[in-house]
Protein backbone atom coordinates (compact mmCIF):
# COMPACT_ATOMS: atom_id res chain seq x y z
CA UNK A 1 0.00 0.00 0.00
CA UNK A 2 2.82 2.39 0.84
CA UNK A 3 4.43 1.87 -2.58
CA UNK A 4 1.10 2.44 -4.32
CA UNK A 5 0.51 5.65 -2.36
CA UNK A 6 3.95 6.92 -3.32
CA UNK A 7 3.26 6.24 -7.01
CA UNK A 8 -0.04 8.08 -6.78
CA UNK A 9 1.68 11.01 -5.09
CA UNK A 10 4.22 11.20 -7.87
CA UNK A 11 1.52 11.06 -10.53
CA UNK A 12 -0.42 13.80 -8.76
CA UNK A 13 2.67 15.98 -8.68
CA UNK A 14 3.07 15.64 -12.44
CA UNK A 15 -0.59 16.43 -13.01
CA UNK A 16 -0.31 19.76 -11.22
CA UNK A 17 -0.06 22.65 -13.70
CA UNK A 18 3.63 23.19 -14.37
CA UNK A 19 3.38 26.94 -14.16
CA UNK A 20 2.36 26.92 -10.49
CA UNK A 21 5.05 27.09 -7.87
CA UNK A 22 5.32 25.03 -4.74
CA UNK A 23 5.95 26.42 -1.27
CA UNK A 24 9.69 26.46 -1.85
CA UNK A 25 9.19 28.52 -5.01
CA UNK A 26 10.38 25.89 -7.48
CA UNK A 27 8.07 23.88 -9.68
CA UNK A 28 5.88 21.22 -8.07
CA UNK A 29 7.12 18.50 -10.40
CA UNK A 30 10.64 18.79 -8.98
CA UNK A 31 9.53 16.80 -5.94
CA UNK A 32 8.93 13.62 -7.96
CA UNK A 33 12.63 12.73 -8.15
CA UNK A 34 15.67 14.31 -6.60
CA UNK A 35 18.16 12.91 -9.11
CA UNK A 36 18.01 11.40 -12.55
CA UNK A 37 17.46 7.73 -13.30
CA UNK A 38 21.15 7.32 -14.15
CA UNK A 39 24.36 8.60 -12.64
CA UNK A 40 25.60 11.87 -14.06
CA UNK A 41 26.20 15.52 -13.38
CA UNK A 42 24.03 18.37 -12.19
CA UNK A 43 24.02 21.14 -14.80
CA UNK A 44 22.47 24.62 -14.59
CA UNK A 45 21.50 26.73 -17.59
CA UNK A 46 21.23 30.41 -16.66
CA UNK A 47 19.06 32.11 -19.26
CA UNK A 48 17.20 28.90 -20.10
CA UNK A 49 14.08 30.59 -21.50
CA UNK A 50 15.92 32.58 -24.15
CA UNK A 51 16.62 31.97 -27.81
CA UNK A 52 19.82 30.04 -27.11
CA UNK A 53 18.75 28.74 -23.72
CA UNK A 54 15.75 26.74 -24.91
CA UNK A 55 17.42 24.64 -27.64
CA UNK A 56 20.53 24.32 -25.47
CA UNK A 57 18.40 22.99 -22.60
CA UNK A 58 16.73 20.55 -24.98
CA UNK A 59 20.08 19.15 -26.09
CA UNK A 60 21.38 18.89 -22.53
CA UNK A 61 18.15 17.16 -21.44
CA UNK A 62 18.96 14.34 -23.87
CA UNK A 63 22.60 14.01 -22.78
CA UNK A 64 23.41 10.76 -20.95
CA UNK A 65 26.00 12.71 -18.94
CA UNK A 66 23.37 14.93 -17.29
CA UNK A 67 21.50 13.60 -14.29
CA UNK A 68 19.75 16.79 -13.14
CA UNK A 69 19.16 19.86 -15.27
CA UNK A 70 18.42 23.16 -13.53
CA UNK A 71 16.76 25.78 -15.72
CA UNK A 72 16.94 29.39 -14.49
CA UNK A 73 15.65 32.61 -15.98
CA UNK A 74 13.96 35.77 -14.79
CA UNK A 75 10.78 34.92 -16.74
CA UNK A 76 9.07 32.02 -18.55
CA UNK A 77 11.03 29.18 -16.97
CA UNK A 78 7.93 27.21 -15.84
CA UNK A 79 6.74 26.63 -19.40
CA UNK A 80 10.17 25.56 -20.66
CA UNK A 81 10.57 23.24 -17.68
CA UNK A 82 7.17 21.64 -18.19
CA UNK A 83 7.82 21.14 -21.89
CA UNK A 84 11.25 19.54 -21.47
CA UNK A 85 10.15 17.42 -18.49
CA UNK A 86 7.91 15.38 -20.82
CA UNK A 87 10.93 14.07 -22.77
CA UNK A 88 11.71 10.47 -21.84
CA UNK A 89 15.43 10.89 -21.21
CA UNK A 90 16.92 10.15 -17.81
CA UNK A 91 17.76 13.70 -16.72
CA UNK A 92 15.38 15.33 -14.25
CA UNK A 93 14.45 18.93 -15.12
CA UNK A 94 13.90 21.48 -12.36
CA UNK A 95 12.80 25.05 -13.02
CA UNK A 96 13.66 28.26 -11.18
CA UNK A 97 12.25 31.68 -12.02
CA UNK A 98 13.30 35.08 -10.69
CA UNK A 99 16.49 36.29 -9.02
CA UNK A 100 15.36 35.16 -5.58
CA UNK A 101 15.53 31.54 -6.81
CA UNK A 102 19.07 31.80 -8.23
CA UNK A 103 20.64 30.31 -5.04
CA UNK A 104 18.46 27.20 -5.31
CA UNK A 105 19.18 26.91 -9.03
CA UNK A 106 22.93 26.85 -8.33
CA UNK A 107 22.88 24.53 -5.32
CA UNK A 108 25.20 21.56 -5.82
CA UNK A 109 25.78 22.25 -9.51
CA UNK A 110 28.81 20.75 -11.29
CA UNK A 111 28.61 22.76 -14.52
CA UNK A 112 27.02 26.18 -15.11
CA UNK A 113 26.26 27.30 -18.66
CA UNK A 114 25.42 30.99 -19.13
CA UNK A 115 23.60 32.02 -22.33
CA UNK A 116 21.73 34.82 -20.47
CA UNK A 117 21.52 38.27 -22.03
CA UNK A 118 20.11 40.11 -25.01
CA UNK A 119 20.83 38.92 -28.57
CA UNK A 120 22.38 40.91 -31.36
CA UNK A 121 20.09 42.70 -33.79
CA UNK A 122 20.84 44.12 -37.27
CA UNK A 123 23.39 46.91 -37.06
CA UNK A 124 24.54 45.92 -33.57
CA UNK A 125 28.06 44.85 -32.76
CA UNK A 126 28.92 42.65 -29.80
CA UNK A 127 30.16 45.75 -28.02
CA UNK A 128 26.69 47.26 -28.35
CA UNK A 129 25.49 44.48 -26.06
CA UNK A 130 28.07 45.25 -23.42
CA UNK A 131 26.23 47.55 -21.04
CA UNK A 132 23.27 45.16 -20.66
CA UNK A 133 25.00 41.80 -20.73
CA UNK A 134 27.96 42.85 -18.58
CA UNK A 135 25.67 43.55 -15.65
CA UNK A 136 23.79 40.29 -16.13
CA UNK A 137 26.97 38.21 -16.17
CA UNK A 138 28.35 40.01 -13.13
CA UNK A 139 25.21 39.30 -11.09
CA UNK A 140 25.08 35.64 -12.11
CA UNK A 141 28.76 35.11 -11.34
CA UNK A 142 28.30 36.66 -7.92
CA UNK A 143 25.69 33.97 -7.32
CA UNK A 144 28.00 31.24 -8.59
CA UNK A 145 30.83 32.46 -6.35
CA UNK A 146 28.53 32.17 -3.34
CA UNK A 147 26.51 29.02 -4.06
CA UNK A 148 28.64 26.71 -6.27
CA UNK A 149 32.19 28.14 -6.27
CA UNK A 150 33.77 24.88 -7.45
CA UNK A 151 31.59 24.50 -10.53
CA UNK A 152 32.99 24.72 -14.04
CA UNK A 153 31.50 27.77 -15.78
CA UNK A 154 30.85 28.01 -19.52
CA UNK A 155 30.18 31.61 -20.61
CA UNK A 156 28.22 32.19 -23.83
CA UNK A 157 26.86 35.69 -23.13
CA UNK A 158 28.31 38.22 -25.55
CA UNK A 159 30.66 39.95 -25.83
CA UNK A 160 32.61 36.89 -24.62
CA UNK A 161 35.88 38.79 -25.04
CA UNK A 162 34.70 41.04 -22.18
CA UNK A 163 32.31 38.87 -20.17
CA UNK A 164 34.95 36.25 -19.33
CA UNK A 165 37.24 38.92 -17.78
CA UNK A 166 34.18 40.21 -15.89
CA UNK A 167 33.57 36.73 -14.47
CA UNK A 168 37.23 36.38 -13.51
CA UNK A 169 37.22 39.70 -11.68
CA UNK A 170 34.03 38.78 -9.80
CA UNK A 171 35.53 35.47 -8.67
CA UNK A 172 38.78 37.14 -7.65
CA UNK A 173 36.88 39.59 -5.47
CA UNK A 174 34.95 36.71 -3.89
CA UNK A 175 38.14 34.72 -3.26
CA UNK A 176 36.95 31.82 -5.44
CA UNK A 177 38.95 32.46 -8.62
CA UNK A 178 40.21 29.28 -10.28
CA UNK A 179 41.41 29.94 -13.84
CA UNK A 180 40.82 26.29 -14.72
CA UNK A 181 37.08 26.61 -14.11
CA UNK A 182 36.05 29.57 -16.29
CA UNK A 183 35.77 29.02 -20.04
CA UNK A 184 34.46 31.35 -22.70
CA UNK A 185 32.59 29.28 -25.28
CA UNK A 186 34.07 29.88 -28.73
CA UNK A 187 32.97 26.49 -30.01
CA UNK A 188 30.61 28.04 -32.55
CA UNK A 189 33.58 29.58 -34.37
CA UNK A 190 35.08 26.09 -34.65
CA UNK A 191 31.79 24.57 -35.81
CA UNK A 192 31.46 27.24 -38.50
CA UNK A 193 35.08 26.92 -39.58
CA UNK A 194 34.74 23.14 -39.88
CA UNK A 195 31.55 23.52 -41.92
CA UNK A 196 32.86 26.18 -44.30
CA UNK A 197 36.19 24.42 -44.85
CA UNK A 198 34.41 21.13 -45.55
CA UNK A 199 32.36 22.87 -48.24
CA UNK A 200 35.56 24.04 -49.93
CA UNK A 201 37.52 20.79 -49.80
CA UNK A 202 34.48 18.55 -50.38
CA UNK A 203 34.47 16.31 -47.32
CA UNK A 204 32.15 15.51 -44.42
CA UNK A 205 32.32 18.41 -41.90
CA UNK A 206 32.38 15.89 -39.05
CA UNK A 207 35.94 14.84 -39.95
CA UNK A 208 37.28 18.40 -40.25
CA UNK A 209 39.08 20.12 -37.37
CA UNK A 210 40.08 23.77 -37.67
CA UNK A 211 41.75 25.33 -34.61
CA UNK A 212 40.23 28.78 -34.01
CA UNK A 213 42.21 31.03 -31.68
CA UNK A 214 42.06 34.60 -30.38
CA UNK A 215 38.61 35.67 -29.27
CA UNK A 216 34.96 35.55 -30.24
CA UNK A 217 34.23 38.69 -32.26
CA UNK A 218 35.25 40.00 -35.68
CA UNK A 219 38.98 40.14 -36.34
CA UNK A 220 39.72 38.51 -32.97
CA UNK A 221 38.43 35.24 -34.48
CA UNK A 222 41.45 33.64 -36.12
CA UNK A 223 41.00 30.25 -37.83
CA UNK A 224 44.37 28.56 -38.27
CA UNK A 225 43.74 27.13 -41.71
CA UNK A 226 47.38 26.09 -42.02
CA UNK A 227 46.72 23.56 -39.23
CA UNK A 228 43.46 22.09 -40.56
CA UNK A 229 42.80 18.36 -40.30
CA UNK A 230 42.68 16.65 -42.77
CA UNK A 231 45.68 18.52 -44.11
CA UNK A 232 44.87 20.81 -47.05
CA UNK A 233 46.76 23.58 -48.80
CA UNK A 234 44.64 26.69 -49.34
CA UNK A 235 45.52 29.44 -51.78
CA UNK A 236 46.00 32.96 -50.44
CA UNK A 237 42.63 33.97 -51.88
CA UNK A 238 40.88 30.97 -50.31
CA UNK A 239 42.50 31.68 -46.96
CA UNK A 240 41.40 35.31 -46.99
CA UNK A 241 37.83 34.55 -48.06
CA UNK A 242 37.36 31.70 -45.61
CA UNK A 243 38.79 33.74 -42.74
CA UNK A 244 36.49 36.68 -43.44
CA UNK A 245 33.45 34.43 -43.74
CA UNK A 246 34.21 32.71 -40.44
CA UNK A 247 34.74 36.07 -38.74
CA UNK A 248 31.51 37.52 -40.16
CA UNK A 249 29.34 34.41 -39.82
CA UNK A 250 27.39 35.83 -36.88
CA UNK A 251 26.48 38.93 -38.85
CA UNK A 252 25.46 36.67 -41.75
CA UNK A 253 22.82 35.02 -39.54
CA UNK A 254 21.64 38.29 -37.98
CA UNK A 255 21.07 39.79 -41.43
CA UNK A 256 19.39 36.63 -42.76
CA UNK A 257 16.94 36.66 -39.84
CA UNK A 258 16.08 40.26 -40.73
CA UNK A 259 15.65 41.57 -37.23
CA UNK A 260 14.04 38.48 -35.72
CA UNK A 261 17.12 37.13 -33.94
CA UNK A 262 20.72 36.02 -34.05
CA UNK A 263 22.54 32.68 -34.21
CA UNK A 264 20.55 30.74 -31.62
CA UNK A 265 20.29 27.20 -33.01
CA UNK A 266 23.89 26.82 -34.15
CA UNK A 267 25.09 28.44 -30.92
CA UNK A 268 22.99 26.04 -28.85
CA UNK A 269 24.38 23.08 -30.80
CA UNK A 270 27.99 24.23 -30.35
CA UNK A 271 27.49 25.05 -26.66
CA UNK A 272 25.86 21.69 -25.94
CA UNK A 273 28.74 19.85 -27.62
CA UNK A 274 31.24 21.89 -25.64
CA UNK A 275 29.36 21.34 -22.36
CA UNK A 276 29.38 17.59 -22.98
CA UNK A 277 33.13 17.68 -23.53
CA UNK A 278 33.54 19.50 -20.22
CA UNK A 279 31.42 16.83 -18.51
CA UNK A 280 33.48 14.06 -20.10
CA UNK A 281 36.57 15.73 -18.68
CA UNK A 282 34.97 15.99 -15.25
CA UNK A 283 34.12 12.29 -15.41
CA UNK A 284 37.80 11.42 -15.86
CA UNK A 285 37.85 10.78 -19.59
CA UNK A 286 41.25 11.65 -21.07
CA UNK A 287 42.46 13.22 -24.29
CA UNK A 288 39.67 15.80 -24.60
CA UNK A 289 40.92 18.86 -26.47
CA UNK A 290 38.71 21.81 -27.45
CA UNK A 291 39.20 25.47 -28.29
CA UNK A 292 38.07 27.89 -25.57
CA UNK A 293 38.68 31.46 -24.39
CA UNK A 294 40.45 31.16 -21.06
CA UNK A 295 42.93 32.74 -18.68
CA UNK A 296 46.15 32.24 -20.60
CA UNK A 297 49.82 33.13 -20.94
CA UNK A 298 50.08 31.97 -24.57
CA UNK A 299 50.27 35.66 -25.59
CA UNK A 300 50.87 38.87 -23.67
CA UNK A 301 47.11 39.07 -23.02
CA UNK A 302 45.57 37.69 -19.81
CA UNK A 303 42.82 35.91 -21.78
CA UNK A 304 43.04 34.17 -25.12
CA UNK A 305 41.32 31.38 -27.03
CA UNK A 306 43.39 28.40 -28.03
CA UNK A 307 43.21 24.63 -27.77
CA UNK A 308 42.92 23.38 -24.19
CA UNK A 309 42.87 19.93 -22.65
CA UNK A 310 39.87 19.33 -20.41
CA UNK A 311 39.86 17.11 -17.33
CA UNK A 312 38.59 16.68 -13.78
CA UNK A 313 39.73 20.18 -12.82
CA UNK A 314 38.37 21.90 -15.91
CA UNK A 315 41.22 23.27 -18.05
CA UNK A 316 44.24 21.07 -17.32
CA UNK A 317 46.55 22.17 -20.13
CA UNK A 318 46.70 25.12 -22.52
CA UNK A 319 48.20 24.31 -25.89
CA UNK A 320 50.60 26.68 -27.67
CA UNK A 321 49.55 28.25 -30.96
CA UNK A 322 51.87 26.11 -33.04
CA UNK A 323 53.49 27.17 -36.32
CA UNK A 324 51.75 30.08 -38.08
CA UNK A 325 52.09 31.22 -41.68
CA UNK A 326 52.62 34.83 -42.71
CA UNK A 327 48.89 35.55 -43.08
CA UNK A 328 48.14 34.14 -39.64
CA UNK A 329 50.95 36.06 -37.95
CA UNK A 330 49.62 39.31 -39.38
CA UNK A 331 46.05 38.44 -38.40
CA UNK A 332 47.22 37.48 -34.89
CA UNK A 333 48.71 40.93 -34.39
CA UNK A 334 45.38 42.54 -35.32
CA UNK A 335 43.47 40.15 -33.07
CA UNK A 336 45.67 40.91 -30.05
CA UNK A 337 45.26 44.65 -30.54
CA UNK A 338 41.47 44.35 -30.68
CA UNK A 339 41.27 41.88 -27.80
CA UNK A 340 43.22 44.07 -25.41
CA UNK A 341 40.59 46.77 -25.51
CA UNK A 342 37.75 44.28 -24.95
CA UNK A 343 39.53 42.66 -21.99
CA UNK A 344 40.28 46.02 -20.37
CA UNK A 345 36.66 47.05 -20.87
CA UNK A 346 35.44 43.98 -18.97
CA UNK A 347 37.93 44.36 -16.14
CA UNK A 348 37.20 48.05 -15.72
CA UNK A 349 33.44 47.40 -15.63
CA UNK A 350 33.81 45.44 -12.40
CA UNK A 351 36.63 47.49 -10.89
CA UNK A 352 34.68 50.73 -11.26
Amino acid sequence: MAASAERIRRLAAHLNPAGHAGQEGTLLMERTRARGASSGFKVAVLGAAGGIGQPLSLLLKTSPLVSTLHLFDVVNTPGVTADLSHINSSAVVRGFVGNDQLPAALDGVDLVVIPAGVPRKPGMTRDDLFNINAGIVQKLCEGIAKHCPRAVVNIISNPVNSTVPIAAEVFKRAGTWDPRKVLGVTALDVVRANTFVAEVIGVNPEIVDVPVVGGHAGVTILPLLSQVTPSFSFSKEETEKLTVRIQDAGTEVVQAKAGTGSATLSMAYAAAKFAEQCLRGLSGETGIVECAYVSSDVTELPFFATKVRLGRSGVEEIHPLGPLNEFERSALSKAIGELKGSIDKGLNFVRK
